[in-house]
């Protein structure tokens, strides 16, 4: 099989779809993966490290998508990438389509394959291909708060960590997933006084185990989401439900109980968001404010991080590659059933429940 790997183009992306050892992978197995020239360059990747490795380096775009049966990408193709795609063509990478509808009209108009990686999920419930990326941008998302809290930057002027004699901030993260524990980890270990709310009870006393009364646990429903809303600097949305529109929790009426200068980080952008009053913003200009409020909507957080992104994704991603590679779409979700629930859309049809029911068209089982 021809496994393309066209370089990024959404704004401050510098992800990419494979790294070196990816390819030597794939090389390795039989196929041919043509690289797009300079893909890698914003995770300091070089051409020559994806030839050595076996790759052979494309001038374009155009090349990549016109030779590949596989395209293996980080973000959503952009609009103006849409009419490279051909009909049969199988493209592998974060979709977010139920936030999407054109993107997912696009698609099916192609008679596309689309492969989500945020929505291939295990029998226990894992999502192995969101997990790095949740990770990472549970991580970032305290980091990028605690920035946006400057005064300079908008904010009240609240240190997280607090300093002798001061009281720390207070850091309130809606979900106890990847993203909110991850979340978690950091604004514990800088000194806030963290607060993390889940409808379900099972994570929260995972939290509650791992973090041995260090962080506060509350159940999550619209009376505790206001109380909390009071006394916190920082609130991170980090609830996801695969394939579907995010659910809105925190509503503009309950920005005005909110301190002025307080700031909002929800990592769950691209699939809608958690916070009625967000949207998607980028890295050059991250925040925008409602209401006395700050908000950050960057919807590809892990982009600022790409070298630790790309590797942490690669890692996640190549077994499903390979076997796609190797066994072809069919015989790959056979053995994988994992990778049949990332199946967004097939030969123009809508082959996840969730995804059909967010863009208003009828589902068809894969």
């Amino acid at each position: 099989m021809i496994i393309g790997i066209p370089k990024e183009i959404k704004e401050n992306e510098h992800r990419v779809g494979c790294v070196p050892s990816g390819v030597r992978a794939l090389v390795d197995a039989g196929h041919k993966v043509i690289v797009e020239s300079g893909a890698g360059s914003g995770s300091s990747i070089t051409d020559d490290e994806y030839a050595a490795s076996g790759a052979e380096i494309a001038q374009s775009a155009t090349e990549v998508y016109g030779r590949a049966a596989l395209i293996v990408k980080v973000k959503e193709p952009r609009p103006v990438e849409y009419s490279l795609i051909r009909p049969g063509q199988t493209i592998f990478t974060f979709l977010h389509l139920a936030a999407n509808p054109a993107l997912a009209d696009g698609l099916i108009e192609k008679g596309a394959t689309a492969i989500a990686y945020e929505t291939v999920e295990l029998e226990n419930g894992t999502l192995p291909l969101l997990h790095p990326m949740s990770e990472v941008a549970g991580r970032l998302a305290v980091l990028a708060g605690a920035h946006a809290l400057m005064k300079h930057y908008g904010g009240r002027g609240a240190l997280l960590s607090g300093v002798p004699g001061v009281a720390p901030g207070n850091v309130v993260i809606l979900g106890a997933g990847v993203a909110g524990h991850n979340a978690a980890r950091v604004a514990v270990g800088i000194g806030a006084d963290v607060t993390i709310m889940d409808m379900n009870l099972s994570r929260l006393r995972a939290i509650d185990d791992t973090f041995q009364g260090r962080i506060k646990t509350v159940a999550s429903n619209a009376y505790n989401i206001e109380a909390a809303l009071k006394r916190c600097d920082l609130l991170i949305g980090a609830v996801h439900i695969p394939g579907a529109r995010t659910p809105r929790l925190v509503t503009r009426r309950m920005l005005g109980s909110m301190k002025k200068g307080a700031v909002i980080v929800d990592v769950s952008v691209d699939q809608g968001g958690c916070v009625e009053t967000i949207r998607p913003t980028t890295h050059s200009d991250p925040t925008y404010e409602v209401d006395g409020i700050v908000h950050y909507g960057v919807a590809n957080m892990p982009g600022a991080v790409p070298r630790t992104a790309t590797f942490a994704l690669t890692n996640a991603t190549l077994p499903y590659v390979l076997a796609l590679a190797n066994k072809g779409l069919k015989e790959a979700c056979v053995v994988m059933p994992g990778l049949a629930k990332g199946v967004n859309l097939h030969n123009g049809l809508v082959t996840h429940p969730s995804v059909a029911k967010a863009i208003n068209r009828d589902f068809t089982p894969l």
